[in-house]
């Protein structure tokens, strides 16, 4: 299945399917947030990074230490400008888009993280993503060790230490997984995790027509996958598209686990029941 007409616009999107490297992340984001905003110009986004870069210019070159020249980053965006964390936005789309959450002036940890990555990218710090476990983070590697930033908290730095205390608190990790799981991770990673949060944030409100979008995303990011390849099938009968559902619904069924055989079943089913229905 091709999705190159789909996306023809979208060009950083395109390098992550063919698993390029040189990716401009905000750019792959904001092509996200195009889905559901389909006229968004970027400039006013870029604009306004490289205004938040410009007005710490000067105080992160005069920062003594690196932590507390990251903490200038969060000083000014969530300090100065109010963009910070809220817990209503794991329940918006919006929370997830970066022209919105410069807006709204609140997002969830990660479309934050990536606000924070292109700001600091802009001042001439990197900042990395970190795809820890319920809440993504940003790392910096300092000249005595790496610490961490929560855009979700305001910027709030964090040590390696309190971020495995954190991890294993919330998971069944071990030490060494917490610590892998610290390990900064590219656009790839960062924006098949922003997909699969709008997915199911999308599937818990019913929406299946942007579950569908966001999912077509997924499997083109994700050809090879069985399990992408099922939940295209099955949003895309969601969706009121029985005939294209049929179909991937039966190229699901010739390799399907056992266990998911009478599911499958029970979908096509239902698609030529659809079907009947228009003819």
């Amino acid at each position: 299945m091709s999705f190159d007409a789909e996306f023809a616009n979208d060009s950083e999107f395109q390098k992550l399917v063919a698993r390029r490297t040189d990716v401009d992340l905000t750019a792959a984001a904001l092509e996200l947030a195009r889905d559901a905003y389909p006229r968004l110009e970027f400039g006013p986004v870029f604009g306004w990074i490289e205004d938040r870069a410009t007005e710490l210019a000067g105080v992160l070159a005069g920062a003594r230490t690196d932590a507390g020249a990251i903490a200038e980053i969060g000083r000014c965006l969530a300090g100065r400008h109010g963009v910070t964390g809220r817990r209503e936005s794991y329940e918006q789309a919006d929370g997830s888009f970066l022209n919105r959450v410069i807006e709204l002036k609140s997002g969830i940890p990660i479309s934050l993280s990536v606000l924070y990555i292109a700001v600091a990218e802009r001042a001439g710090w990197a900042l990395h993503g970190v795809a820890a476990p319920a809440h993504f983070l940003t790392r910096y590697e300092g000249v005595d060790g790496p610490f961490f930033v929560d855009a979700f908290a305001g910027g709030e730095i964090l040590s390696v230490s309190a971020c495995l205390t954190r991890i294993q608190t919330a998971t069944s990790m071990t030490a060494e997984q917490a610590l892998e799981a610290l390990e900064p991770v590219g656009p790839r990673a960062i924006i098949l995790r922003m997909l699969n949060n709008l997915k199911s944030l999308y599937a818990r409100q019913l929406n299946w027509s942007a579950a569908w979008t966001v999912q077509r995303r997924l499997s083109a990011l994700l050809p090879s996958s069985y399990n992408e390849r099922r939940d295209l099938a099955l949003i895309t009968l969601k969706n009121n598209r029985p005939g294209e559902a049929l179909d991937l619904l039966a190229a699901c069924r010739r390799n399907c686990p056992t266990d998911e055989e009478e599911l499958l079943d029970q979908q096509m089913d239902e698609a030529r029941r659809n079907l009947a229905q228009w003819n």
